[in-house]
Formats: structure tokens, sequence, C-alpha cells
């Protein structure tokens, strides 16, 4: 960590040093032309000498530009080839793992703590998720909800504790054996700058057509992709610039149900979701769960209700657990929040 930032602060030197060098070229320069015409005037430089000196300030200054230029680019090139060697020297994450096939979909953590850097993100989390249940996991910004979905699916490692999955600890699998067993939905989708059909197909490349034509229309998208100029050949701008956000979320879903995963994490999926597109995405998300072990940061009173559990997270720890109707009950942040949410709700003009 300390290594990309003295190499992000070298990048931010480079630039400012670059400009300064320019001035001061560009300094010098005019003050020789200023001089080489004074002395003509004044009559102490012949004319020849004088053109001479302009034309030579030139030339000196092109290339000492030119040379200055180099300098800073060979500076962010030692930068950047770095960077490309720390990346070529990160050890795999599953260089001992096995290709794993879960008989359950249980998610065990037990004691789990993280950090991205000096201070923990997450402290001591242990909790269990049953197979085929609905758990919901809640929390003011910044608690480590997305952190902990993305420690399930090992984006990153724990620094102490363990997850298991199927009770095997998730560092045994392969990445690729895990990942066969998770799909995820987040709140800023990404698609590619290709076909929708190769986009619906990342989560299962050798899917036929009928097969994404039957995930699209369970995610409620095959209408407005029939639509397009092109139907599913059409060419999705990059990021999915070219639809909007509750489009780019069903097909997201679509990928996620030709995946046919067994785990589902949905991060925050309908939080920006307009109302027009919300019906179509609780349909989408229903037939994307449906059997699945679920996994939901959600702030939406409806999403959540029906969790079979809900952990409440704040500032790195489990501080409430249990189902909707219980934490109504119970002083803390899960009924805080409720109540916030129905004041905000009922709140109108007078």
């Amino acid at each position: 960590m300390s290594s990309t930032k003295e190499n992000l602060n070298l990048e931010y030197a480079i630039i400012p040093f670059t400009m300064f060098q320019e001035m001061i070229l560009y300094v010098f320069d005019i003050a020789i032309i200023a001089l080489a015409i004074s002395f003509y005037f004044s009559g102490t430089m012949a004319l020849a000498d004088c053109l001479l000196m302009i034309v030579a300030a030139f030339m000196v200054y092109a290339s000492l530009l030119s040379a200055g230029n180099m300098v800073a680019a060979l500076g962010l090139m030692d930068v950047a080839m770095e960077q490309v060697e720390a990346l070529d020297n990160t050890p795999r994450m599953d260089f001992n793992g096995k290709e794993i096939s879960v008989k359950n979909t249980d998610i065990t953590l037990s004691d789990v703590s993280f950090s991205y850097d000096k201070s923990e993100t997450l402290q001591h989390i242990s909790f269990r998720i049953p197979s085929k249940s609905f758990t919901a996991i809640v929390g003011p910004s910044g608690s480590g909800k997305s952190t902990l979905c993305h420690l399930i699916s090992r984006f990153w490692d724990v620094n102490n504790g363990s997850i298991k999955l199927g009770g095997i600890d998730i560092r045994d699998y392969t990445l690729d054996s895990l990942l066969a067993n998770i799909s995820m939905v987040f709140q800023n989708v990404y698609l590619f700058q290709d076909s929708v059909i190769n986009n619906i197909r990342f989560g299962k490349p050798n899917a036929t057509m009928e097969e994404v034509e039957a995930a699209a229309k369970a995610a409620c998208c095959h209408d407005f992709i029939m639509a397009l100029p092109n139907g599913y050949e059409t060419i999705i701008g990059e990021g999915g610039s070219t639809l909007s956000g509750g489009e780019r979320q069903r097909i997201s879903i679509a990928r996620a149900i030709l995946k046919n995963a067994p785990v589902i994490i949905l991060d925050e999926a309908t939080s920006s979701i307009d109302p027009e597109n919300e019906r179509q995405l609780q349909m989408a998300i229903e037939a994307l769960t449906k059997e699945k072990t679920v996994i939901m940061i959600a702030h939406r009173l409806k999403t959540i209700r029906g969790a079979n559990q809900i952990i409440v997270l704040d500032k790195g720890k489990i501080v409430q657990t249990g189902t909707h109707k219980e934490l109504l009950t119970q002083p803390g942040i899960y009924s805080d929040f409720i109540a916030i949410r129905q004041k905000a709700i009922g709140w109108k003009l007078t």
C-alpha cells in the first residue's frame, strides 16, 4: 500500500515539475531574444548576429523542452513499470486451491476480521447462512456491508478468521470453482461494449440462444431488447451507456439467471431504480432468487422484511441479528432505520 502511495505521489509531482520547467525555458528564451534585439538597436550587435541569436534561442528552447518532456515521460514510465512488476509479482490467491463441488451452500463466517489499511473495516464477524435461506444485511453507510459480501466472494482474503462454503474454507477452492457457485448483482452494473447476447452470455459463455432468451424473459428484459435496433445483436455502449439504469440492472440479472449459481449476492441492486422499472426488477429478482441461498444488501423495507435473518452492521461489527418482527421490538439501529423510512414515506407538503 505504501509503495502505491509513493508511486501516486511521484506521478502528481512530475506534472507541476514539467510545467515549471517549461515556464523557466520560456522565460529564458524570451530574455535571450529581448537582449539580442536590445543589443542590435543599441549598436553593439550586428543584424546577422542578432538574427542568429534569435534563431539559436528558438532551437535551444525546442531542444531543451523536448529533452525535459522525455525526462518526465521516463519518470512516468518508471512508475508504470513498477506498478506492472508489483502486479506481476502478486501471488495467486488460489495457488493451492482445489476444484471442489459443493454438496450444500451453507455459508459460515467465524471470527472474521478484515482491514484495507490500518483501521479495521470488519471486526470479529460470526454468523451462519443456511442453504436456500434469505439473509439481509443492513447498516449505515461505511459499516462494512459490501466488504462482507466481497469477502464471501473472495475478492479479498480475511485477515483473521474463516469463511466456509458447504463446510469447506473458501481458501481451499480454486477461484473458478468458488465463483461457479456465486452470482452477483451490484448497484452499479458494468456492461461491456459488445452485443446484448454476449453481455448476457458472460454468465455462461456456451449458452444457446434459447437459454439466453429464457433468461432474458425471466429477467423481464426480452421486450426492451427486441425493441433495440438489432435485437440481441445490438452493440451496447461502453459500460452500458446506451441503456437506462433499470435496463442495465435487468440484463445483469438475466446474466445471473443464465449462470444459475446456487448462491446469489445482491448488493443494493434496487436502490437507484425508478418506480417504472421497480416492479419489473422485483419480478426479475424473484425469478433469480428462487430456491437459492440469497444474501441481500438493501435499504428498502419491502425487500428485506421477508428475510429469514437480518444482520445489522455498525462500524464493522454485528450489533443486531434477527427477523424483521424480532428486530422491530428491540431498540437499536434497525428499529430507528424503519422509523426514519416510515416518516420519509409519510412526509408531505401542507
